[in-house]
Parts: structure tokens; sequence; C-alpha cells
């Protein structure tokens, strides 16, 4: 590969705030190739194409790809294993008034 900067996975945050309604910059995830966990802040994040590419940093494979279009996304994660998402606390539903 290349030698090009990238932006860290914080980058990510609003682009995909666009597409889940928690922050994702903490959530954990795991690298397919070398099995890596980290959080979506800590991906490297590539610009220069049509969309953003995340790479791990450790092995440098890509996690994730984000396109966004006029009218839809593609969110292609198909280099992570999974992605574990913090969640709000559970609030009880109020009672009657």
């Amino acid at each position: 590969m290349t030698e090009m900067s990238y932006l860290d996975g914080n980058m990510l945050d609003g682009p995909m705030r666009e597409l889940f309604t928690v922050d994702l910059s903490s959530a954990m995830g795991r690298c397919e190739n070398c099995g890596m966990t980290g959080s979506m802040a800590s991906l490297h994040v590539y610009s220069h194409a049509p969309g953003l590419v995340a790479r791990c940093p450790s092995c440098e494979e890509v996690m994730v790809r984000l396109v966004r279009g006029p009218d839809r996304a593609w969110l292609d994660m198909r280099g992570t294993t999974y992605l574990q998402v913090p969640m709000p606390m559970e609030q009880p539903f109020p009672g009657p008034l």
C-alpha cells in the first residue's frame, strides 16, 4: 500500500450518526483479519475515494466502507466480525398522569 495520510476513526461519527441513532465512536469492533479489538475511533479512515474506508490500525485490512449518495448509503462491514454498541440505560416508561 502506498503511503497516504489518514484521519482517525472519530471521522466516522458524523456519517455513521446519520445511519444510527447512537454514537458509534466508542463502539468496540473486532478485525476479521488479525483479531484486534478496539473502538471505532481507533480505525484509520481514508477519505480519498468516493466514500470512506476504515482500516484496522494493527494490520491495515479494510474493516468498514461507507459510501453516501443523495438518497441512500451503502455500509460494508465484512472486515469486522462484530460491532459492540454501547446503549443508554433503559428508562422505565412513565406511569399514568
